[in-house]
């Protein structure tokens, strides 16, 4: 698997807290939350499907059991 590329973000409080609550209802961690938050961004620009190669396969997915 490739490394993950990691990034030092700086956030409103508030909006932490908002995104910590959504994964939390989501039963994701914040930092999952985010990526997936940004991936259907990048999808809805695209106009398209979100690139399944580039996901990191999640412990409910097939391949992962």
């Amino acid at each position: 698997m490739a490394a993950r590329k990691q990034y030092l973000l700086r956030i409103d409080p508030t909006l932490w807290a908002e995104v910590e609550k959504w994964a939390a209802d989501e039963l994701r961690s914040v930092n999952a939350q985010v990526e997936f938050l940004l991936r259907e961004a990048v999808r809805k620009r695209k106009g398209g499907k979100a690139d399944d190669e580039a996901r990191p396969p999640s412990a409910s997915s097939p391949e992962s059991a």
